[in-house]
């Protein structure tokens, strides 16, 4: 229960469905911002028909959803995302209870802070290989597809430094594929969560031929790891060595389920959030030339190195302030295992919960009426202590027990990938407006982001 609630509890108000479903129809996303700042950040139902899911937004109630009372609040496989990622990535990170906590002592230590900077210098050298690919389409003016490119240099990065090399930059471009149809085919039952998983859906046949792909590829690479352990702390290695409570090796199940959620979890973000880099930054020149002369300054004209990726303050600031406005997991769906009080408004058991970054990062009443404004100051030291700003406003990564063990991996990864191509390459979008989302069960830009490179003249603007 809610401290302050010596009131009744009463029942949530509802979106009606002439304001809701022809939102959602035009833009998902959108649609749950306006319900948000129509709601003034109170707790309400989605009038979706069949499903009236409630929405949460107030960075409180959040914190009591995915924290305080996550007991309360689980995943559920009876969701529409939950189901399908169960379907994709089975018991292990991704999963509750007792799974969850087996995988993820296991790989927690992977994440540690002090393992993934030390990781640096290899991922540098992965990256500035992969970027510098780039230089034969630069010198062709020939566009390129920035999401793509980025795919390709995140899996080169990651691939050297979580997987030893045991899985190719090819195998795993193969796989960011299949996880790319995954996600997009996923589209028609979060629109319908309400529809069960045995009634076929549009998207449903190429969701189970692409999880077939992913693992084609890395089941084979699982086996030839258990025939040839050794003792490096690649993630294939950790999980050979791991044993359940009493003593036995992984199954070959469990450990297929960790790495096809490793993959997601050191892949999926970086790929995603920094493609929407390039068309806002020319957007707001003033941002992408302070950017700029950041990197000029600290990286110069050679490699990244790993100490000076802390002297990237406004790098930081920048992808802070990307991630708030386009966070990959866009929406985080609970099932109230209990009735509960919350915000005042009651919750029966068994209602669907819907938790949204891109709708809290984009409501006026917690980030100021310029909220949907590109302005990486708000991410300033000290400026959110002098304008009042809740500190679970900003939640990307999730909260509680469940948040996302790659956060300062992409944070790191980010500032590496974009000082080292900003540093080598001026872009012009061909199309340069912002493009628009897609529904997906990670965010998506609405089309491609096609670039123009050019090889860097130090006195070139970036835009």
């Amino acid at each position: 229960m809610d401290s302050a609630e010596a009131t009744p509890a009463v029942a949530a108000r509802v979106v009606p469905a002439r304001r809701v479903v022809p939102a959602m129809i035009r833009d998902a996303h959108a649609a749950l911002v306006d319900a948000g700042r129509w709601s003034d950040g109170e707790v309400v139902r989605l009038g979706l028909g069949v499903a009236r899911p409630y929405l949460v937004t107030n960075p409180t109630h959040v914190q009591q959803v995915l924290q305080e009372r996550a007991a309360n609040y689980p995943r559920g496989d009876d969701t529409a995302l939950w189901r399908s990622v169960r379907r994709l990535v089975g018991d292990g990170i991704l999963a509750e209870g007792d799974s969850w906590a087996a995988s993820r002592r296991v790989l927690a230590p992977l994440f540690r802070p002090a393992r993934i900077t030390a990781m640096v210098a290899p991922m540098a050298d992965a990256v500035a290989e992969a970027v510098a690919e780039l230089d034969g389409p630069a010198a062709a003016a020939t566009p390129v597809d920035i999401g793509a490119e980025l795919s390709r240099i995140v899996c080169a990065a990651i691939m050297r430094a979580f997987f030893a090399d045991r899985i190719s930059v090819a195998e795993a471009m193969r796989i960011t594929d299949a996880q790319e149809t995954i996600v997009t085919s996923m589209a028609p039952r979060i629109l319908a969560p309400f529809v069960p998983w045995w009634v076929r859906m549009p998207g449903d046949r190429r969701f189970h031929a692409a999880v077939r792909s992913i693992d084609d590829i890395l089941l084979p690479v699982l086996r030839r790891a258990r025939q040839h352990p050794c003792d490096g702390d690649d993630v294939l290695s950790v999980l050979v060595r791991a044993r359940t409570p009493d003593g036995a090796p992984l199954s070959d199940q469990r450990m297929r389920d960790d790495l096809v959620s490793m993959m997601a979890v050191t892949t999926e973000t970086s790929q995603t959030v920094l493609t929407w880099l390039f068309p806002v930054l020319a957007n707001n020149p003033e941002v992408a030339a302070r950017l700029l002369d950041e990197i000029d300054q600290v990286v110069g004209t050679g490699p990244v190195r790993a100490e000076q990726l802390p002297e990237l303050r406004y790098t930081r600031m920048v992808m802070d302030e990307l991630i708030r406005l386009y966070p990959a997991g866009w929406i985080v769906p609970r099932r109230a295992a209990a009735d509960d009080v919350l915000g005042g408004v009651r919750i029966e058991r068994g209602a669907t919960m819907l938790v949204s970054p891109y709708a809290t990062g984009r409501m006026p009443l917690f980030w100021g009426p310029r909220a949907e404004v590109f302005d990486p100051d708000r991410f300033a030291p000290g400026r959110a202590a002098a304008e009042g700003r809740h500190r679970n406003a900003h939640y990307p990564f999730g909260l509680g027990m469940h948040r996302c063990l790659g956060e300062h991996l992409f944070h790191l990864e980010a500032a590496l990938i974009v000082a080292t191509l900003l540093s080598r390459f001026s872009f012009t979008p061909t199309d340069p407006t912002i493009p628009g989302t897609r529904v997906a069960a990670s965010l998506r830009p609405s089309r491609p982001v096609l670039l123009r490179l050019s090889r860097r003249q130090r006195t070139q603007e970036v835009v």
